[in-house]
């Protein structure tokens, strides 16, 4: 039994996880996060394209994780690229590059379990932060806001992991010359 002192219990061997308990879940902690490379590019200003204009947005993302030196500490980078053109006369409005960095501390997941982790989970952890630059960076820019749509994380991973696969059976079947 716990010892009370003061109304508070102290912990003891019973609080303990016995063998055979389920191991604690899966942690994640972001340490840090910050940009590693932007730039914004007003086409439209540079140009003095002028009229209405009908902006047609397109976004592309890239995912990138890898392993710090440190204990259970992994970096994922989300590389956006944000252009804008005017659809019907296809010039463009801006262009916008982020790679956006999280350093995360990640326990109890099994390995067979991490890639996904680290390429679904990290990315969808740094999402808010990401938008809210890509909408302040609009704005300035002479722009109005852009507030991303939700990106599907697990639905990018799968597509990449299909495209793996399909590129290695490919590549299987062209003998080499």
């Amino acid at each position: 039994m716990a010892d009370q002192e003061n109304g508070a219990a102290k912990p003891d061997a019973e609080a303990q996880p016995k063998s055979g308990e389920l191991p604690a879940g899966p942690q994640m902690s972001v340490l840090t996060q910050f940009i590693r490379d932007m730039s914004f590019e007003n086409v439209l200003s540079q140009r003095g394209i002028g009229g209405e204009v009908t902006p047609d947005v397109q976004v592309a993302v890239n995912l990138d994780a890898k392993k710090r030196p440190a204990d259970n500490q992994y970096e994922v980078a989300t590389k956006l690229v944000v252009t804008s053109q005017n659809k019907a006369t296809e010039d463009k409005l801006f262009l916008l590059e982020l790679e956006y960095v999280g350093v995360f501390s990640i326990e109890n997941v099994p390995d067979d379990q991490l890639h996904p982790f680290l390429l679904i989970e990290c990315p969808r952890m740094l999402f808010p932060f990401m938008r809210r630059i890509v909408s302040d960076i609009t704005r300035d820019g002479g722009f109005p806001p852009l507030n991303l749509e939700t990106i599907d994380f697990v639905a990018l991973y799968r597509n990449e992991i299909m495209r793996r696969q399909a590129e290695m059976t490919q590549n299987k079947a062209v003998p080499d010359a």
